[in-house]
């Protein structure tokens, strides 16, 4: 794809962060666009203020209506664009989704200096050992949990992802 089509759909992805934070106010400056095979899958905003969920993210909008879209949980050939850098959860969700690429406008530096969103706290914590992260976790029942982990695990129709 030539570069001049990048910056075609990172464009619209910056103008759906103005969407969501200047024009609706549903959350921060924050916009995506999925493409494949050169074509515009879906398109997010941010919408964490509107929806009470702060988990609504650009990008997983995006993720989520293309995975709708192609009726499929995994994304081959995808490419996500977005007018910010992602945080953790998107970007773990673009793992999970196998995106092969993303172009994103501000980086994790200019949406702190710009709009007060900070990433690093949860940058830190997640490189901790998970016994020194402020969030305490707890284990209970394993046993319990791993009767229903066997049973899936044993499972003939399951459906590998």
């Amino acid at each position: 794809m030539e570069n001049t089509d990048h910056e075609k759909f990172l464009r619209r992805a910056i103008e759906m962060s103005a969407r969501a934070s200047l024009e609706y106010s549903t959350g921060g400056a924050f916009g995506a666009v999925l493409v494949k095979d050169g074509k515009i899958v879906s398109e997010g905003m941010n919408r964490v203020i509107a929806s009470h969920d702060p988990t609504w993210h650009a990008e997983m909008e995006a993720i989520r209506l293309a995975c709708i879209t192609l009726q499929s949980f995994k994304l081959p050939g995808c490419t996500l664009y977005t007018s910010a850098e992602p945080c953790p959860m998107c970007m773990a969700t673009c793992y999970w989704a196998g995106i092969e690429q993303v172009f994103y406008g501000a980086t994790v530096e200019d949406a702190f200096e710009y709009g007060n969103f900070d990433d690093r706290p949860i940058y830190e914590q997640l490189a901790l050992p998970k016994e020194q992260r402020s969030i305490k976790l707890t284990q209970l029942l394993r046993d319990e949990a791993v009767v229903v982990w066997k049973k899936y695990q044993a499972k003939p129709d399951k459906i590998q992802y």
